[in-house]
């Protein structure tokens, strides 16, 4: 038994104390989601235990670092009880991840969006935040920012006013909250902005104040729902760079929702593309653009060229493809039901050769120019190959690029690997 004064403890503030047989006591001491014993003392004062041993918390599970803090698990979303729109989700999402959820009108990215927000319940499966179900936590003890498309800020408040909101909610102290919408309103470039209301900034201006309120309480995911939809071309694309900026400087968790293409490539570390209520193909934008995995993915996904045709022959890794007026074209297997069964060529505008020499690619073809469209980087060449009148080709606007006139006939071509044998549509 040592016999030593009171040894001090880690610098953490008691959770709870008790006795055990009077007048000894026990000390135990939480952090990080762990409780600690931490001494065992007489009515002298001296200790006579001390330990470091953690015990988790009951109150919250805390998860390794390699699990999802965002799950979806086996979820379905149903408005009248008859009608799926999210069919049997199953997505995990990384902690400090931008992942986006991409798709048309009514295929689903949005009604996900909401579900983990907490302003739609889930139909069927259940979602996870940091390993905890929260299918029936509120939305406001989630812990989740939320970006709108159309701002959402209070129009008879400040800006800082605005930001201090969701920090009062949580009643947070006064000094504390000054710190935070300070911090906030510097990172998105606005500090000198706080005492403005609303409609005193651009719809810029405002869409940074929407990020920055979101961002003010340190969520542990941020949910953006179209942000950019109201702004223009140049502001919108300025703002996908400023918020690709901010999530990468802060290490945030980031959910995205648009239907806009340029948006997903740009920012994401991964897209989720959307169909009907179920993911057509989840991968980073490269991935995604290069191999897409079905049709839609392809034709959806940048610009794309599709000719329809019926699969004569396979082999392990390539098939051979007849279009509708007869060319035989060496594809990329991917996708194919099998041999005499429809399908789709998926081939990138600017993976075609214009006038390539005899045996330079497998797949040469005769073409004409149908419309030309000058766009200044490049020309797009819309032709007529292989039975399909909407064949487009991006032909480079520089000193050695062909000189096409509309009605020119010229020799075009692909690569097999360039050109992907995907499902029919």
């Amino acid at each position: 038994m040592t016999s030593s004064a009171r040894v001090n403890a880690p610098d953490i503030k008691p959770y709870r104390t008790f006795s055990i047989i009077k007048p000894t006591c026990i000390y135990m001491y939480y952090k990080n989601n762990f409780l600690f014993i931490s001494h065992l003392t007489n009515k002298k004062g001296c200790t006579i235990f001390y330990t470091l041993s953690p015990f988790k918390s009951p109150y919250k599970k805390t998860m390794p670092e390699n699990d999802p803090l965002v799950r979806f698990e086996n979820v379905q979303k149903s408005y009248d009880g008859e009608i799926l729109v999210i069919k049997d989700l199953n997505l995990d999402m990384q902690k400090g991840e931008f992942l986006t959820m991409l798709g048309p009108s009514g295929s689903g990215k949005t009604t996900c969006l909401m579900m983990l927000a907490g302003f739609e319940p889930a139909t069927h499966g259940e979602i996870y935040l940091d390993g905890v179900p929260i299918n029936r936590v509120p939305p406001h003890k989630r812990g989740i920012g939320m970006v709108f498309q159309n701002y959402a800020l209070f129009p008879h408040m400040t800006i800082g006013e605005n930001l201090a909101f969701p920090l009062e909610v949580r009643k947070i102290s006064k000094s504390e909250r000054e710190v935070k919408v300070k911090k906030a309103l510097d990172m998105v470039q606005l500090g000198d902005f706080a005492d403005r209301r609303p409609a005193q900034l651009s719809g810029g201006q405002q869409q940074r104040v929407a990020v920055a309120r979101a961002l003010v309480f340190d969520p542990e995911v941020v949910l953006m729902d179209e942000p950019l939809g109201a702004l223009d071309k140049n502001l919108r694309e300025q703002m996908q760079y400023e918020i690709k900026y901010i999530h990468e400087r802060l290490g945030i968790t980031v959910l995205y929702v648009t239907h806009d293409q340029s948006e997903a490539l740009t920012m994401s570390n991964r897209v989720a593309v959307f169909d009907d209520g179920v993911i057509q193909q989840l991968a980073p934008p490269d991935v995604l653009y290069e191999q897409p995995e079905n049709a839609f993915v392809a034709d959806f996904i940048g610009d794309n060229n599709c000719l329809l045709g019926t699969v004569t022959s396979e082999s392990e890794n390539g098939c051979v493809v007849k279009t509708e007026d007869g060319s035989e074209v060496q594809a990329n297997k991917i996708n194919i039901a099998g041999v005499g069964k429809q399908s789709t060529l998926s081939i990138r505008p600017e993976r075609v050769i214009v006038n390539p020499e005899p045996g330079q690619v497998p797949n040469i073809f005769e073409a004409k120019a149908v419309e030309l469209i000058y766009l200044g980087d490049h020309i797009r060449t819309r032709m007529e190959v292989c039975g399909s009148d909407n064949f487009y080709v991006k032909i480079p606007n520089s000193s050695h690029h062909a000189n096409l006139n509309k009605g020119d006939t010229v020799s075009i071509g692909w690569n097999e690997y360039d050109c992907r044998a995907l499902d029919a549509m």
